[in-house]
């Protein structure tokens, strides 16, 4: 893909702050993109993600809000702010999510049964990553469609991991936003907004990892970034008419794009 293929295009990444978010944000802001990056509490990490970004490129492509997704005046806050500054929005990257550490630290070594989920920490997760999709979603696509062209990208994981033990509420809640990944893709049919799934394809460095994971381990973890060649590729013209699938990072080639793509289902992986 070429070095500002994505120039013009304006993009809103939900916790951007770190791990994938924040690989992904400045990938697109380098691309040509103008990013509105989100995080629901701490400025200070989105506030850096700028800075990296304007270092890089010598431009203000990047700016930091602080918004929580689950609430749906914040969602229409970041959607009108893109509207205000750039005119437009093209491109949306669901990433901002919680994970099993809110459950317990020690979620890798000791699985937490499902009775044993505290019903405030089970809505926190499903509200950040069910609800928190369908808020930004509703409230970008209207304009997506006023332009005639857009993409929606929810960051997922591998089927075996949904439904892995121990993993409730954070595998049902990446299964809905999987659900909603075909049902959206298939609403939007036909209107040039996309929407499909990205997942790294195994375990990855990111802030979701306990701190304590032995080091061995941790050296087995994929990159943050690994998500990045094949969201440029979602984003860009060459993915146009690619919709309600997944697309497994770790399997990704530009030489053949298409061999990492799956239906959006319970196929493999």
């Amino acid at each position: 893909m070429d070095a500002q293929q994505l120039a013009g295009r304006v993009a809103v990444v939900t916790g951007g702050g770190r791990g994938m978010g924040r690989a992904m944000a400045l990938a697109l802001a380098s691309a040509g993109a103008s990013v509105i990056v989100t995080a629901a509490r701490q400025s200070e990490e989105i506030e850096r993600v700028a800075f990296e970004a304007r270092a890089a490129s010598g431009e203000e492509r990047v700016l930091p809000m602080l918004a929580d997704v689950g609430q749906p005046a914040d969602c229409a806050r970041v959607v009108a702010m893109a509207l205000s500054r750039w005119g437009r929005l093209d491109i949306l990257i669901n990433n901002a999510g919680r994970g099993m550490k809110y459950v317990s630290e020690r979620f890798l070594a000791e699985p937490t049964r499902f009775w044993e989920v505290e019903p405030d920490i089970w809505r926190m997760i499903i509200e950040a990553n069910v609800n928190g999709p369908f808020l930004m979603a509703r409230a970008a696509v209207p304009h997506m469609l006023a332009g005639g062209w857009g993409r929606i990208v929810n960051m997922s994981m591998n089927h075996d991991t949904m439904r892995r033990r121990g993993f409730s509420p954070y595998g049902p809640s990446k299964a809905a936003l999987e659900s909603e990944t075909v049902i959206w893709a298939q609403d939007l049919e036909g209107s040039g907004v996309t929407v499909n799934a990205l997942l790294p394809g195994g375990a990855t460095n990111t802030g979701m990892i306990p701190p304590g994971l032995p080091q061995d381990l941790r050296a087995t973890l994929l990159p943050a970034d690994i998500v990045v060649p094949p969201l440029l590729w979602l984003a860009s013209p060459e993915a146009n008419g690619i919709s309600g699938r997944r697309l497994v990072a770790n399997r990704w080639s530009p030489d053949d794009p298409v061999q990492a793509l799956e239906e959006a289902g319970w196929s493999r992986g």
